[in-house]
């Protein structure tokens, strides 16, 4: 689940079994096929978007050959599907927002598929535009404090005069904020003052979050994302949803 709240953290960091694996390479095979189309050709020094996806690719292991397939399908060196981008929006329980990032050959497969889910699990699917207001695109950058070889007060120091937007002291980690427009410029120069983030990428941030308070409510919402994310055609999944401490701890 992506919306960076704690219980993405958490997940983030359990073992991947090898279908989770197995999903995740044939996410990111589409994701790099579609940057090449869509982001200027198959070399990622002039393509920043995908440069950014092989980087996604080579933190979950994803095998040279898998990448260079998916350039390949990208630059019509390889036959592919026609895949289509695409965001559908609604509600889960409580009134969470969600938003789902889609890559589909087949939208009329893909859209009674998503409208199922919402319904069986108590919510539903929006139009266009009933929540993507209540996101803002940003670039994200996730720094693990057991990592850092610095003190904090320098990383902050570093991280502001890079030019991002915001730094944020989390439990484990710190979060750094950029434009989607520096973000590449941001993450490279804190890489080269040796910097390694846990997690790098553009997502979908909620500007304000709903917090969930009982624990029957949450494991409902969170059963309705993991199937949005274990769904083929679903790229990313955002959420404005905010679980308490205290409820964290119970469903941990």
């Amino acid at each position: 689940m992506s919306g960076h709240s704690k219980w993405s953290t958490i997940k983030h960091k359990k073992a991947r079994s090898d279908e989770k694996k197995g999903k995740e390479f044939t996410k990111v095979a589409k994701e790099i096929t579609i940057a090449v189309k869509t982001g200027g050709g198959g070399d990622p020094e002039a393509n920043s978007k995908l440069k950014l996806a092989i980087q996604r690719a080579k933190a979950i292991n994803m095998p040279n050959d898998n990448i260079s397939r998916a350039v390949k399908k990208g630059t019509g060196e390889l036959d592919s599907e026609i895949l289509e981008e695409i965001i559908y929006e609604g509600y889960a329980t409580a009134g969470v927002a969600v938003m789902l990032e889609i890559a589909t050959d087949n939208r009329n497969r893909t859209a009674p598929d998503i409208r199922h889910l919402f319904s069986k699990h108590n919510g539903n699917m929006g139009e266009t535009g009933c929540v993507s207001w209540m996101f803002r695109r940003v670039g994200y950058l996730s720094i693990s404090k057991e990592e850092l070889k610095m003190d904090e007060d320098e990383l902050m120091m570093l991280v502001l005069e890079s030019g991002a937007d915001d730094f944020k002291d989390e439990e484990d980690n710190f979060e750094v904020i950029t434009s989607p427009d520096n973000f590449m410029e941001i993450k490279e120069a804190l890489e080269g003052s040796g910097i390694s983030f846990e997690e790098a990428d553009l997502i979908m941030m909620p500007v304000n979050t709903v917090d969930i308070n009982d624990v029957e409510t949450a494991a409902k919402i969170i059963r309705l994302i993991d199937l949005f994310e274990d769904h083929e055609d679903i790229q990313r999944v955002y959420t404005n949803m905010n679980i308490p401490d205290e409820i964290l701890e119970q469903l941990s």
